[in-house]
C-alpha cells in the first residue's frame, strides 16, 4: 500500500478550438479531477494531499504534430510524471493527428491498453471502433494512454484505465 501517493500525471489537451479559446477545455478538466478524485479522496489516511504533487503537468495544445510530441516528451522526460494522459484528436478527422504525435515519442506500445478502452467503449458508444488512440511506454519512465475527446467518454475510459495504473507503474518501475 502507500502506492498511490507517489504516482504522478501529466495532462494534454488536444484541441484547435480549446487552444483558440473557442471553449472551455472540459475534458482535461475531467480527467485532473477524476484523476484526483479516484487516487486520492478515497485515499482517507490523508485528505490533505496537494493535488499539485498529483498532476505534475497539463498543457493546452493546437491539432499539430510536433506540438503534441513536444508535450508528452516534456511530460515524461522533464517532469517525470508516471503516467501522461492525453485527451481529443483520436479519430478520423484531418487534423487528428495524436495517435501519430504519440507514436512518434513512444518507445513501446502497449497495445493492449487501447483495446481495452475501445472495447469498453462499444458498449456505450456506437463509433467506437473508429478510435485510433494508442498507449505505450517511453524510456520506461512514462505511461502514455490516449483517451478521447468527449468529456463523458474521457470519464467511461478513465473507469477502466485508473484501476490498472497502480500495477501498470510499478510493472514499468520495476
Amino acid at each position: 500500500e502507500g502506492f498511490h501517493d507517489n504516482i504522478s500525471f501529466g495532462i494534454i489537451t488536444v484541441s484547435d478550438r480549446a487552444f483558440n479559446g473557442v471553449y472551455e477545455d472540459i475534458s482535461g478538466n475531467v480527467i485532473m479531477r477524476e484523476t484526483i478524485e479516484t487516487y486520492f479522496k478515497t485515499n482517507d489516511r490523508d485528505d490533505s494531499i496537494n493535488s499539485t504533487e498529483i498532476i505534475r503537468g497539463y498543457k493546452l495544445v493546437p491539432d499539430e504534430k510536433e506540438e503534441i510530441a513536444k508535450a508528452i516528451s516534456y511530460m515524461s522526460d522533464e517532469l517525470k510524471c508516471d503516467v501522461v494522459l492525453t485527451t481529443g484528436g483520436t479519430g478520423l478527422a484531418k487534423r487528428d493527428v495524436t495517435p501519430e504525435a504519440t507514436k512518434s515519442v513512444l518507445t513501446r506500445e502497449v497495445k493492449g491498453i487501447a483495446e481495452s478502452l475501445r472495447a469498453h467503449a462499444r458498449r456505450y458508444e456506437r463509433h467506437a471502433a473508429l478510435s485510433r488512440a494508442v498507449a505505450g511506454l517511453r524510456n520506461d519512465q512514462s505511461l502514455i494512454v490516449n483517451l478521447p475527446g468527449r468529456p463523458n467518454a474521457v470519464s467511461s475510459s478513465l473507469a477502466v484505465l485508473l484501476p490498472m495504473l497502480p500495477h501498470a507503474v510499478r510493472q514499468m518501475k520495476s
